[in-house]
């Protein structure tokens, strides 16, 4: 079902030509005979749901996998990319959408880590020479980054900037960026487009992976589409929008992306007085009903993601009540929010939500073994028959319970914590950026399972930096800045303008 691809991108002067490339993971068929090819000096994104084999054909070609048939050539040169280091002799550099920096190492360090030229003296290192070659890198692209600088004390913006200084310290020529927004700011998307830009002008392939489809319209000269482990179209972006990218990742029209809410609304299940955190919540109030989504705004740093951590019991209050169910909750660890019926699916999935070499069996139970009967002893077939039941009422893709969690796509990833925290019946559940690295049709199906929770009964904290989506599911919105409440809006009764409006703007 592989799409022909446009005349600019199936030339002879294809910068990487992948020919049939198939891969299985077990029972899986993770690709089937997919050709994908890029030319040089263009941004070539590569979509599609999660699963669908994004990851599994750019670890190919980063040599993390191989394949079970098909070809590889860059730059007209046959290549068999054995591991990582065939594939950055040939050209080829990642960036992982959780980067892969030694934080404790300076800018230079890191961009030479492997490489370190030698010092005056044997078994030394010149860090002189790091130094100066890092910053006469960096003002060739204009990058402003201090070579000395801590890789820890860098804004996310520019730790993204290390890795690309990382790639062209190696010569790379083609560079994989898998979602390298997600984490970032408005302000420093901005700025990694400018640099994206910079490097197509310079001759060098990017492959662009996002499920940003508005930044793929905006970026893109061409876009690839896969879907279940196929290549089903490819083409130029002058002749795609998103209503046909999106009809082509998840082959239907998602006419009714946000559903239909039909709030029945009830009493106060949660309520928070003057909560104020180590990490910077100030005397923060606000109630949620029975029945009730309540998104929270704000930009980064505004203290959302403190507040579910305050909530939750991850960072410690100094002050404030927590009350669930009429109850005062005395909240010092999570063990505790859980046992009193509090969920929280975390903003970052791979670092504080998964254990990601454990089964997936094991991330669905963990947290839930006092309440399924298990606290002193396991029972691995009964474990075991939960987790299937759990990840089949989510649609997890996955070869099994007993999978590695590290081997299912980002979405799905996603799901297997939905389903731990179904399995937990928690009365109040906080989702904080849920949708975050996910497909358009994951996040239809993350949309549904909120508006059923809520019919359900439950009161959820619905935490996102998207506004379209919270204007689509959220009955009441939040906003946050610097620590504070400083809107509590409905949400039929606002506009997004006066939701960013008090998010951005200082009152005297």
């Amino acid at each position: 079902m592989n799409a022909p691809l446009p005349q600019a991108v199936a030339d002879r002067d294809a910068a990487l030509r992948m020919t049939g490339i198939s891969k299985r993971f077990g029972p899986v068929q993770a690709l089937c005979e997919v050709t994908f090819h890029t030319r040089a000096g263009s941004v070539h994104a590569l979509v599609g749901e999660n699963g669908a084999g994004k990851s599994t054909l750019m670890k190919i070609l980063a040599g993390v996998y191989q394949p079970d048939s098909g070809s590889i050539e860059i730059h007209g040169k046959p290549q068999i990319l054995a591991n990582p280091a065939q594939a950055i002799e040939a050209g080829v550099s990642m960036i992982y959408q959780e980067l892969d920096l030694a934080e404790h190492l300076t800018v230079a360090e890191n961009i030479f880590l492997g490489a370190e030229p030698q010092g005056p003296l044997p078994f030394t290192v010149s860090h002189h020479q790091m130094a100066a070659q890092t910053r006469r890198l960096a003002e060739q692209y204009n990058f402003r980054i201090p070579p000395d600088a801590k890789v820890e004390d860098l804004s996310t913006g520019d730790c993204q900037i290390v890795e690309i200084l990382k790639s062209l310290r190696r010569n790379a020529s083609i560079i994989v960026m898998d979602e390298p927004t997600s984490s970032l700011s408005e302000r420093e998307t901005v700025r990694l487009f400018e640099v994206v830009r910079q490097l197509r002008k310079r001759g060098l392939s990017i492959i662009y992976i996002s499920h940003r489809l508005e930044e793929i319209v905006e970026l893109a000269d061409e876009v690839s589409v896969l879907r279940d482990g196929q290549l089903v179209h490819s083409e130029s972006i002058t002749q795609l929008d998103i209503p046909k990218i999106v009809h082509h990742m998840v082959g239907r029209e998602l006419t009714d992306f946000f559903p239909q809410r039909k709030a029945n609304i009830g009493d106060v299940i949660l309520e928070v007085a003057g909560l104020s955190s180590e990490a910077g919540v100030r005397d923060v109030a606000f109630q949620i009903r029975r029945g009730e989504i309540v998104g929270m705004a704000g930009l980064v740093g505004a203290g959302r993601t403190e507040i579910a951590r305050a909530i939750f019991g991850v960072d410690a209050r100094t002050s404030g009540r927590i009350v669930l169910e009429g109850r005062e909750l005395d909240v010092t660890c999570p063990a505790d929010a859980i046992a009193s019926g509090i969920a929280l699916l975390t903003e970052d999935r791979k670092r504080t939500g998964l254990c990601l070499q454990l089964p997936c069996s094991w991330n669905i139970t963990l947290p839930n073994l006092a309440q399924i009967g298990m606290k002193s002893l396991i029972c691995p077939a009964q474990e075991h028959r939960i987790a299937a039941e759990a990840g089949a009422r989510m649609a997890v893709k996955w070869a099994g319970p007993e999978a590695p969690t590290d081997s299912l796509s980002g979405g799905n990833q996603q799901k297997l914590l939905i389903a731990r925290w179904l399995l937990a019946h928690s009365t109040f559940m906080i989702f904080d950026e849920p949708t975050r690295g996910i497909d358009v049709g994951a996040k239809a199906e993350v949309y549904g399972l909120l508006n059923r929770l809520a019919e359900q009964g439950k009161a959820l904290l619905f935490i996102s930096s998207e506004l379209p989506e919270l204007f689509g599911i959220a009955d009441r919105i939040l906003v946050m800045r610097r620590g504070k409440l400083v809107g509590n809006l409905v949400t039929k009764q606002t506009t997004p303008e006066e939701v960013m409006h008090l998010a951005a703007v200082e009152e005297n």
